[in-house]
């Protein structure tokens, strides 16, 4: 049962971290309740048809299709969370001085909802697939009792996140989307490193060298420790040198178009107060 909710719990805290950085980060939008269930939603049931699907998935792309498919969902993620890291530059200051009135400041732009269910969406669609087909071959090898292993890690796992997120709201008012939008750019960091490690495996991707470093015997991938910084910054043990280029250019190209979004606004608006975003 122990190495059951174990298992689980990795999967469900990965998904639970980045969920819970997406809803910190859209304090304060309307309807944010209704796209993050609808995310969760739409995100478990395409982990089910996914794992339904799973040898055909695998099949693809001369039996690589699997790792394929893994990169893909990450650099969606990347896009999705990059649109909205620009969105939440370009309107932060009008939500972090008008949270009474955010309906019309956010009406002011393009919402950000679908953007939210998609990112929440894809965060659950990679985990939960991994946790069904897991669950799957445990009951097709024969093995029982696995609903206390699977509660066990999924109420660990969720409990990390709300944690996390109950942490990102206690940032003050004038710190909050700076510190969100920073943990999102280095997310995306993380997600495409790894869209990268998929690609490599895939044999799609040049490594470009031997790994950089090993500091798995100071901080394993697979610790409780290690996952959470592998999910919050993208921290590999191992890492090719390919992964460490696409981190950082995610990482620039983010930063930069961020403060791009946030210099415009304050050209355009000069009355909204400096730095409600970029501190």
């Amino acid at each position: 049962m122990l190495a059951i909710a174990l298992l689980v719990f990795r999967e469900v805290l990965e998904a639970a971290l980045i969920v819970s950085i997406v809803a910190a980060a859209t304090r304060g939008v309307p309807r944010r309740g209704a796209a993050l269930l609808g995310g969760i939603g739409l995100g478990a049931l395409g982990a089910v048809l996914v794992a339904l699907g799973a040898g055909r998935i695998a099949a693809l792309f001369s039996g690589v299709g699997q790792e394929v498919f893994n990169a893909g969902v990450l650099l969606a993620a990347v896009l999705m969370i990059a649109w909205h890291v620009i969105w939440m530059a370009s309107h932060g200051r009008a939500l972090a001085t008008q949270m009474q009135g955010v309906g019309r400041a956010v009406r002011t732009g393009a919402s950000p909802l679908t953007v939210l269910v998609a990112v929440v969406a894809l965060a659950v669609l990679r985990e939960g697939s991994e946790v069904v087909l897991f669950l799957y071959g445990m009951l097709a090898g024969g093995a029982g009792h696995l609903s206390a292993g699977l509660a066990l890690g999924l109420a660990a796992g969720v409990t990390t996140g709300l944690l996390l997120y109950f942490g990102l709201l206690r940032i003050p008012m004038r710190h909050f989307f700076g510190a969100t939008n920073a943990l999102l750019i280095l997310l995306a960091a993380g997600l495409t490193a790894d869209a990268m490690a998929f690609l490599v495996q895939a044999d799609l991707l040049p490594t470009l060298g031997e790994p950089l470093w090993d500091s798995s015997a100071l901080l394993g991938e697979h610790s409780l420790p290690g996952q959470a910084l592998h999910v919050l910054v993208g921290y590999t043990a191992r890492p090719a040198p390919v992964q460490l280029l696409a981190w950082l250019a995610t990482l620039l190209l983010l930063a930069g178009g961020m403060r791009l979004a946030d210099t415009r606004v304050r050209t355009t608006h000069p009355a909204l107060p400096r730095r409600a975003v970029s501190d």
